[in-house]
């Protein structure tokens, strides 16, 4: 009897765990998942770099209601986005490109942007409380 309750109870936590390792997942290409978490990105960046812009995923990650991707934009058809003919040409120089990354949440039945950056050269989200209350595997590093 004390047997079969410890396997019960290994095996219920055995599968919860499993569970909360899946919750974080990355959405597959050609899902609204994907499509809603680049459309909720794509304002942001056409309004600093003009429109259009399309995205190569280098990173996508989405669980708990929030997502987190690494993305490198482009013009439609693979063209490069020349930083010195947007908003950002100022601070070109100081800029990894236009490597972009953002961090959503789904809320009121939409994806919203919460936090992003263009141009990071280094990982900023470390040590950022907002990050740490994030699931395990959502960020990269």
């Amino acid at each position: 009897m004390i047997k079969r309750l410890f396997l019960c109870v290994f095996l219920t936590l055995a599968l919860g765990l499993n569970a909360f390792a899946q919750s974080v997942h990355e959405p597959a290409r050609g899902t609204a998942e994907r499509s809603e978490i680049l459309n909720a990105v794509r304002p942001m960046l056409e309004a600093r770099v003009g429109p259009p812009v399309e995205f190569v995923v280098d990173w996508m990650r989405s669980g708990s209601g929030w997502a987190f991707v690494q993305l490198s934009p482009q013009r439609p058809g693979g063209g490069a986005i020349n930083l010195y003919q947007t908003t950002y040409a100022n601070q070109a120089e100081y800029m990894d490109g236009v490597f972009t990354v953002a961090l959503l949440k789904f809320q009121y039945n939409r994806w919203n942007l919460i936090d992003f950056a263009v141009g990071p050269t280094d990982v900023f989200w470390q040590g950022d409380p907002l990050y740490a209350q994030l699931p395990p595997g959502l960020v990269p590093y």
